[in-house]
């Protein structure tokens, strides 16, 4: 399901969603906060330009609002039904879990929002 030449794969990994050979971040990790969003101007290895045009990313605050709700959502069903702890104690843990993943999910809808404007192109890919 992850292999390369998917979707998923360039959203689920970071990399350039054209040949999927190089990380679009200038650091994988995504808990270094001074260098979560920091990206690659291009791809070392295909050229494609990741900013698209100024204020590109901007939209992905339009696909980060779903993402941080499908984790506020996880978050809830398993500690109010399959922890079994009380209600407020749920929305507590989701607090935690947006304040944790706020990296990751930064980084996730920068994958999704490139990716909607992007295809992989095998022929990049095998360079």
């Amino acid at each position: 399901m992850l292999k390369k030449g998917n979707k998923l794969y360039s959203i689920a990994t970071g990399t350039c969603p054209k040949c999927h050979q190089e990380s679009m971040y200038l650091n994988k990790n995504a808990y270094i906060l001074s260098d979560t969003l920091k990206m690659h101007e291009r791809c070392s290895n295909c050229n494609t330009k990741y900013n698209i045009e100024p204020s590109f990313f901007y939209g992905s605050m339009y696909v980060s609002y779903p993402v941080g709700i499908a984790f506020a959502v996880a978050a809830f069903v398993i500690s109010y039904y399959f922890l079994g702890l009380s209600r407020t104690t749920s929305f507590i843990t989701i607090i935690i879990t947006m304040i944790v993943f706020l990296p990751i999910i930064l980084r996730l809808s920068r994958n999704i929002w490139i990716n909607i404007f992007m295809n992989y192109d095998k022929s990049l890919g095998k360079k």
